[in-house]
């Protein structure tokens, strides 16, 4: 088993043939959820993994499964995967990484005629990013039980287009009901999409869980006016509003330290006229931290923020919760089933706390868990100019396939 090694160069090739898939002309991919083109990738991961002998089955939700049977096939398998979603300018490693080396773990067990004990299941999982149809990971949610079924068919992007009417378009509303079978484990490669790693020189990150993250809409009520004529002691600029809670929100992210962030990321500014005073602001909010009772901390401190500043500026401050995942820590075994493969690796590692959210923090609600990270130049992603080496992602598919093996080839007592 730990002569065991992944085809590193065919794993880029299979990168870059993805790529090609809703490329953008700066390089990166424009490959939202539920578009033709992540329709025409989802029919390519399927090809290739019946190739390698997979039995495929897509369910409710259009997440995809594709099995390699075990010697034992009553034991529940052990799984791989991420997802081959990607923002409007994303890159080519976030998330497909992930699922291609686990299809890439699929080929060289296959190429070795190994047979682990319990099979080993590489997922696809639907609309991880959110771009188009909020919440993320959306699809993975409802294999956990985290959202109903009707809930994310209903979802709808901002042409009003609905998430189960686009899954039957593209050929993917599946018939194999959500969260039909159990997992042994389940395991996800991924960029790290952080600088910590390229900063300290660590090839491989062992990720010990996700921090907490909260989602708001928030938007304020003044009164359009005349910007000639309205002084500046007569005015409720909703704008005003906004940008004072935008630097408030910053300090009391800064304040609260310890990994905590808070982002504003979608702003709308109403009637939207060069001569006159908005009435109105819409703002997004995302809020991070390791620690939920820091994010308690932290929304207190910003709704009080804005208690203050609409009072000063006699105008309205609502706000509306719209997503929120609490933070996870990954399984104890399966965090040294990952330590233990870096070690065995020779390349320099270190725990993590991830930062963003993924698909693994679903899972670890359901089925023993862990993550694999590796560096991305400059700890840039969601960004076309995302860049990995091909050296790294082997290093982290290699991590992965012995981590993966040691949990399916471990008898259950």
């Amino acid at each position: 088993m730990d002569n065991l090694r992944i085809d590193g160069a065919r794993l880029w090739r299979t990168i870059m043939e993805t790529a090609e898939i809703g490329g953008t002309p700066k390089g990166g991919i424009n490959r939202q959820a539920l578009t033709d083109l992540d329709g025409q990738v989802r029919h390519q991961l399927i090809a290739w993994a019946e190739a390698a002998g997979c039995a495929v089955t897509v369910d409710r939700v259009g997440n995809i499964f594709a099995r390699r049977p075990g010697r034992d096939p009553s034991l529940p398998p052990v799984a791989v995967g991420s997802h081959l979603d990607t923002q409007p300018t994303g890159g080519k490693f976030d998330g497909i990484l992930g699922v291609l080396a686990g299809l890439e773990l699929i080929r060289t067990l296959n190429d070795a005629n190994y047979e682990t004990e319990a099979p080993i299941e590489l997922i696809n999982w639907t609309n991880e990013e959110g771009a188009r149809f909020a919440p993320a990971m959306l699809a993975s949610g409802v294999f956990t039980g985290r959202f109903a079924l009707d809930y994310a068919l209903d979802r709808a992007d901002r042409d009003g287009k609905r998430f189960g009417d686009e899954l039957e378009r593209i050929g993917f509303a599946g018939e194999t009901p959500c969260g039909d079978h159990p997992l042994a484990a389940f395991f996800e490669l991924h960029i790290e999409q952080g600088p910590i790693l390229e900063a300290e020189g660590k090839t491989i990150g062992v990720v010990t869980g996700v921090q907490g993250i909260r989602w708001y809409h928030f938007s304020v009520a003044g009164q359009d006016s005349h910007a000639g004529t309205t002084p500046m002691n007569h005015r409720h600029d909703a704008f005003q509003g906004l940008a004072r809670f935008a630097v408030a929100l910053d300090r009391i992210a800064r304040e609260e330290g310890g990994g905590g962030v808070a982002t504003i990321g979608i702003v709308e500014v109403q009637p939207g006229s060069t001569n006159v005073v908005p009435g109105a602001a819409k703002a997004t909010i995302d809020l991070r931290h390791p620690d939920d009772a820091a994010l308690d901390r932290m929304e207190a401190a910003f709704r009080a923020a804005a208690d203050g500043i609409a009072h000063d500026l006699g105008i309205e401050i609502r706000f509306d919760t719209t997503w929120a995942a609490p933070a996870v820590r990954f399984d104890n075994a399966c965090i040294a089933a990952v330590r233990a493969a870096a070690d065995a690796s020779g390349h320099g590692y270190r725990d993590i706390v991830s930062g963003a959210g993924h698909d693994a923090a679903n899972l670890a609600a359901i089925t023993p868990t862990a993550m694999v990270f590796v560096p991305c130049a400059g700890g840039i992603s969601h960004n076309e100019a995302e860049s990995i080496t091909e050296a790294d992602a082997a290093a982290g598919a290699n991590v992965l396939l012995q981590a993966v093996l040691s949990v399916a080839n471990r008898r259950p007592a």
